[in-house]
């Protein structure tokens, strides 16, 4: 069978009986979620169907223009997902560096990918570099998310070590080496073991996506290995980038802890 097969209204409505199979399941077991799993199907299915009609005008009409600005968009909301998150926890220069991280570590990736690896044309071919943006922003988005939470929890239970290996004349960065060291393989453990199941255990989104559209598999793999390299270089870039500034917002000028 070539090409795609379209689902109509009815048949994609016949899906929602996953989401009537997970309401019986919360409800026989006494887990209050149903308004949760309800709010969260009609969000999600309103707000694909308003990104799906957008995404049309747009790639029948692309615009260099347009394409930066949603960029720029994913990247705001990824960034405000995150101090969201930790909400009163993170300090504002904290935060500065969460957002330059985000900015550096992905845009420099998907910049590479799209420019020098898939060689798009012309460079803002929104078909291409919104979809290969958004897995780039939202995975390093995640990493990010584990790396602050890591950094977090770190600086504060070993708040004693770092201070006593301060004393003991090491430098800031001396003192929070094993931290950040930590810090930065819990952030990529989840990637790296996403990488060691995928083509055996289950077959990724995009790869999915292009073999459902008609193409060839030695193509969908070729794309999916060299996006999935794309996302690693991504993570790491952006989590070490917000580890070597992130670190040195705990301390003061005169390299004394500051209180967590």
């Amino acid at each position: 069978m070539n090409g795609i097969i379209d689902l109509t209204v009815w048949q994609v409505a016949l899906a929602y009986l996953f989401v009537l199979i997970v309401l019986f399941i919360v409800r026989i077991r006494n887990i209050n979620r149903e308004k949760e799993i309800i709010l969260s199907s009609v969000r999600m299915t309103l707000q694909l169907i308003l990104v799906g009609y957008i995404l049309v005008y747009i790639f029948r009409y692309p615009n260099p223009l347009v394409t930066v600005g949603i960029i720029l968009l994913m990247e705001a909301f990824a960034v405000y997902t995150i101090f969201k998150k930790f909400k009163a926890k993170l300090t504002r220069p904290f935060k500065n560096v969460i957002t330059l991280s985000m900015a550096a570590g992905t845009l420099a990736c998907l910049l590479y990918f799209l420019l020098a690896v898939v060689r798009v044309e012309p460079w803002y071919a929104p078909q291409y570099f919104i979809p290969i943006a958004g897995m780039i922003i939202g995975n390093s988005m995640t990493g990010i998310s584990l790396g602050v939470k890591s950094l977090l929890e770190g600086m504060t239970t070993q708040k004693a070590l770092v201070e006593e290996a301060l004393n003991l004349g090491a430098t800031p960065r001396a003192a929070s080496r094993n931290i950040i060291d930590s810090t930065f393989d819990a952030a990529i453990m989840p990637t790296i073991n996403s990488m060691i199941g995928m083509g055996i255990v289950f077959l990724p989104g995009m790869m999915t996506g292009q073999i459902l559209a008609g193409a060839a598999p030695t193509t969908a793999i070729a794309y999916q290995i060299a996006i999935m390299l794309g996302i690693l270089g991504a993570v790491a870039l952006t989590v070490i980038i917000m580890l070597q500034l992130g670190y040195r917002t705990f301390f003061n000028k005169e390299d004394q802890l500051n209180d967590l």
